[in-house]
C-alpha cells in the first residue's frame, strides 16, 4: 500500500467514526426525548359510588341459634386510591352505616340499627369515622397484593394487614378484626346466653376510576 492509499485509507476510517459518534448522539437524543415525551401513568381515583364495604357480625352463645348475624353496610364517605405509588386510604361515616339484615323485620332490624349506633357500640357523636391508610403494599403474584395499614376505630389505631385480589378495575379483599381490640365490648344479652362474637370479617369491594 502506498502513501496515497494509506492518507486515503485513514482518512475514511476517521469519516466512518465520525458517522458512528453521529449515529449515537442521535439515538441517544431521540431516547431522551421519547422518554420526556411520554406521559407518567396518572393516578387512579376510587370510584366512591361503586365501591362497597360490608361488616359481618356473627352470633355467638350457648343459644346463638335463638340470635341472628348482622350484616352491616358501611358506605365509603371518601378515599384516595394510587396505583402507581401503591397507596389507598379511605373513610366511612359512622352516621351512615345500615343494617342490612333482610331475613329480619322492620323493627327488628330498627332495633338492630339502633343498638348498633348507641353509645354502648359504636357511639358516632364520639367517634364520627372510621379511616384506613396503607402503610405498604407488596405484590405477591399478578394481581394478587398484601396490604398493610393502620384501621382507626373509636380513635384507637391499629395495624391490620389484608390480601388483596385485582380484577379489572376492582380491588376485592377482606379482613377479621377484633372489637375488644378497638375498645368495643360486644353485645351480651341474656346473661351472655345470647351475644355476638368479638371477630368480625370486613368485604371490600374498591373500584377505580381513570381520570
Amino acid at each position: 500500500m502506498n502513501h496515497s492509499e494509506h492518507l486515503r485509507l485513514r482518512i475514511l476510517l476517521r469519516s466512518l467514526r465520525s458517522l458512528i459518534i453521529l449515529f449515537l448522539l442521535i439515538t441517544a437524543s431521540s431516547l431522551i426525548l421519547s422518554a420526556q415525551a411520554s406521559p407518567t401513568p396518572a393516578p387512579s381515583s376510587m370510584d366512591i359510588e361503586h365501591s362497597t364495604m360490608t361488616v359481618h357480625v356473627y352470633r355467638a352463645g350457648l343459644f346463638s341459634f335463638a340470635g341472628d348475624n348482622h350484616e352491616i353496610q358501611a358506605p365509603i364517605a371518601s378515599g384516595a386510591l394510587n396505583e402507581p405509588a401503591r397507596t389507598v386510604e379511605l373513610r366511612v361515616d359512622v352516621r351512615r352505616m345500615r343494617v342490612l339484615d333482610p331475613n329480619l323485620s322492620a323493627d327488628k332490624r330498627s332495633q338492630v340499627q339502633e343498638k348498633m349506633l348507641s353509645p354502648d357500640v359504636l357511639d358516632p357523636d364520639r367517634y364520627p369515622e372510621i379511616s384506613f391508610r396503607s402503610t405498604r403494599v407488596d405484590e405477591k403474584s399478578s394481581n394478587n397484593f398484601s396490604v398493610s395499614g393502620n384501621l382507626t376505630l373509636h380513635e384507637q389505631t391499629r395495624p391490620i394487614s389484608v390480601s388483596v385480589v385485582r380484577t379489572q378495575s376492582h380491588y376485592r379483599g377482606s379482613a377479621t378484626i377484633k372489637q375488644t381490640d378497638f375498645g368495643i365490648k360486644p353485645i351480651s344479652i341474656g346473661g351472655g346466653t345470647i351475644k355476638v362474637k368479638d371477630e368480625v370479617r370486613i368485604d371490600f369491594d374498591i373500584v377505580t376510576l381513570q381520570p
